[in-house]
């Protein structure tokens, strides 16, 4: 295998070797704590321009697993590992996560010491990254910044996927979405119009729909300006709104509340947060690099979640119209699935309106 060098914004240099696709790249340095769920982290629309740490010492060993996937293809500029497994071991492999980084040309390093490598960004910051094959010529990181990451990710056409005798209409505002929200919905009988992320409030209204949900995604929340207003349109309506993830964010900011970048972030699948309602603690997944300013919450909205680690804001709901937001992933894959309720939550509030009696299928 050949070598690899990670030059951190601060000037570290980290030898690794490479496998997966051969280059150079540049991205944002993060870490994900899951210990499970790779193909996911790998498929997840929300790590565009990143370049995406393990922190799960082994990956690879059950290969790449094509019905497990969030998106069609990674986002992510490269993924860092301390050592892969070539001889993956599971009745559902496709293929191995050397030839799949290869296909769609991802940038793979191991024989890192991801410990050490971690802990150097929790205790400094998130910082930019490049990968290299060669020392000579590196140029500075510090002004590296990832823009136009939501069109980037979103789909570009409307699409529907609807079950045979679909009860409700929900449309997916998609910034990155991943396929399991899809997947969420479609199981609780609901026809699902996912609609692009320069999709304008009016277009989404005169679709009718019973709900609106707004997705995951990447980047910072502030730079969607146009988004933010369409959404400032929609919450002064009566439809029924749930945000995940960045929905949450951008939801937060379209309501007057503001968005700042976290140190290192939250990215992982063991991260407890509290219902303050419920005084309960639930374990969930979580890839974001923003959160809402607590602070900053208007005086029509209600703080429902709060991180337990760090006390940041993890969830939210409108007072005078029926939007609800969290910053976690309730349809997280593979897991947790504590807090997957939230699915029927939204959709009993949509069937309470239409005069329907909730039930899964």
């Amino acid at each position: 295998m050949n070598e690899l060098y990670l030059i951190l914004e601060d000037g570290t240099i980290i030898k690794g070797k490479s496998f997966g696709y051969s280059g150079e790249v540049t991205g944002e340095l993060v870490f994900t704590t899951a210990m499970t769920g790779y193909i996911e982290t790998l498929t997840d629309p929300s790590y565009y321009g990143q370049i995406v740490i393990q922190s799960f010492p082994l990956i690879g060993n059950y290969g790449i697993i094509n019905e497990d996937f969030e998106s069609d293809k990674p986002a992510m500029s490269a993924y860092i590992v301390r050592e892969y497994c070539d001889t993956p071991s599971n009745f559902r492999c496709n293929q191995t996560l050397d030839e799949y980084l290869k296909q769609n040309k991802i940038i793979g390093m191991y024989d890192v010491d991801t410990r050490g490598l971690i802990k150097k960004i929790r205790s400094q910051r998130t910082m930019a990254a490049k990968i290299v094959t060669s020392l000579t010529g590196i140029s500075d990181l510090k002004e590296y910044k990832i823009t136009d990451s939501v069109n980037s990710v979103s789909v570009k056409h409307i699409s529907e996927i609807s079950p045979i005798d679909y009860q409700r209409h929900i449309v997916l505002w998609d910034f990155g979405a991943k396929a399991n929200i899809i997947k969420s919905l479609t199981a609780r009988n609901c026809k699902v119009t996912v609609v692009p992320s320069d999709t304008a409030a009016v277009e989404i209204m005169n679709m009718n729909p019973d709900g609106l949900m707004l997705s995951n995604g990447p980047g910072d929340p502030a730079e969607n300006i146009n988004i933010i207003s369409e959404i400032r349109k929609l919450i002064l309506t009566d439809i029924s709104i749930f945000g995940i993830c960045l929905g949450h964010q951008l939801i937060a900011l379209a309501s007057g509340a503001e968005t700042y970048k976290l140190k290192y972030g939250h990215r992982g699948a063991n991260h407890p947060v509290k219902s303050i309602k419920e005084n309960k603690v639930y374990i969930t997944s979580q890839n974001h690099g923003y959160a809402v300013d607590m602070n900053s919450v208007p005086n029509d909205m209600e703080i429902t979640w709060i991180n337990v680690n760090d006390n940041t804001c993890e969830g939210l709901r409108l007072k005078t119209h029926p939007v609800y937001t969290v910053q976690f992933h309730p349809e997280a894959c593979g897991g947790p699935h504590d807090t997957m309720f939230l699915f029927d939550n939204f959709i009993k509030i949509i069937d309470t309106k239409k005069g329907l009696k909730y039930a899964v299928r």
